[in-house]
């Protein structure tokens, strides 16, 4: 008889508990084990999308674009490698978000890295149901090359900080086994044997006339030459050619 009430007590008990929304439960994330299981069989099966599906899970968010960060941003789509935005808002604003960040100094670009930064869509934007303006940004490197990884937030959860920062590091890893094999950048593959003969020599602390008499060229040309390498590397200034230089094993 005991065992008879306690029963019913229970199921009065579940039937007054509020039920689960359902993207409350969809929105459940992955441990940081379960996401590392989702990354090794996303990349064995060299499902980009899956493991980007699994790292937007891991820190609760509503979608995902990833893109090249140190390409052109005269690519303009060539540069988005995976995302479950909808088209309209990657043509107008992904692109755009892209763009703005290849813009950046060489300086900033290393110091923001895997750091999450938080800014906001224009309100005009077609956003999926449920997300916010609010979108996270997180550049993160593998190997010799530089991705950017954005999240738009949803609206009634504030994405912990913790959780993208580890995201940052775990795409880093996902990114390293999909693209093991990628030793040069396409932007690497732009640069002309004479381009990276003046960008060594800009290395090694030479001006323009030294490099001129060195190659047996006139300076006029060596300068064009430089302007054309900080051009393919969206660098502004020798020095920051250098940088660039010098982390891609260029020089």
């Amino acid at each position: 008889m005991g065992d008879f009430v306690a029963s019913a007590k229970l199921d009065r008990d579940m039937q007054e508990m509020p039920a689960i929304p359902p993207a409350a439960a969809a929105r459940r994330p992955l441990s940081a084990e379960q996401l590392i299981e989702r990354l090794k069989a996303s990349a064995e099966a060299a499902d980009v999308s899956a493991g980007l599906r699994a790292l937007t899970n891991y820190v609760g968010a509503d979608g995902y674009l990833l893109a090249r960060h140190e390409l052109n941003s005269e690519n303009g789509l060539d540069n988005v490698i995976s995302s479950d935005w909808p088209f309209d808002l990657v043509c107008k604003r992904g692109i755009e978000l892209i763009t703005q960040l290849s813009r950046t100094t060489e300086l900033d670009k290393c110091l923001s890295t895997l750091h999450p930064a938080f800014s906001m869509l224009p309100e005009e934007s077609e956003l999926p149901a449920g997300a916010s303006r609010e979108y996270c940004t997180i550049i993160f490197n593998s190997g010799r090359n530089r991705y950017v990884l954005m999240f738009i937030c949803p609206s009634d959860v504030i994405l912990s900080q913790q959780r993208l920062k580890e995201a940052g590091v775990l795409a880093s890893y996902f990114a390293s086994l999909l693209f093991h094999d990628t030793t040069r950048t396409s932007r690497d593959m732009d640069l002309t044997d004479r381009e990276l003969e003046c960008l060594y020599w800009i290395a090694e602390g030479k001006t323009s006339d030294e490099i001129a008499t060195i190659i047996g060229i006139s300076k006029n040309t060596i300068n064009n030459y430089i302007t054309s390498v900080m051009r393919k590397t969206a660098t502004r200034t020798r020095s920051e050619a250098i940088a660039y230089a010098v982390r891609h094993n260029l020089v």
